[in-house]
């Protein structure tokens, strides 16, 4: 029982991390928000998405993350649902 009451503690701890996490506009977040809301995505991996974005401009849907160095299509599925790709009009 006290096993059981322990794992139920750290399911309601780890709860609120695990909502957390969500979509994210790769658009328009900073690398931080990237880092944080995409699973696999480091601080370094989210900056070159960032870079790449400034210099290439707008990504046009959630495959194009695999075309910044670092960002396999592995990864581009593991967060597929989380992807969001904004129109930006100029």
């Amino acid at each position: 029982m006290r096993l059981f009451s322990m794992a139920a503690a750290f399911a309601l701890l780890a709860a609120p991390t695990l909502a957390l996490a969500g979509p994210v506009d790769v658009n328009t977040a900073d690398a931080e928000t990237i880092s944080a809301e995409l699973k696999g995505i480091g601080l370094a991996k989210a900056q070159a998405i960032v870079d790449y974005r400034k210099k290439h401009g707008p990504f046009r849907n959630a495959d194009d993350l695999s075309l910044v160095k670092g960002i396999g299509e592995r990864t581009v599925e593991l967060n597929r649902s989380d992807i969001k790709v904004s129109t930006q009009k100029k």
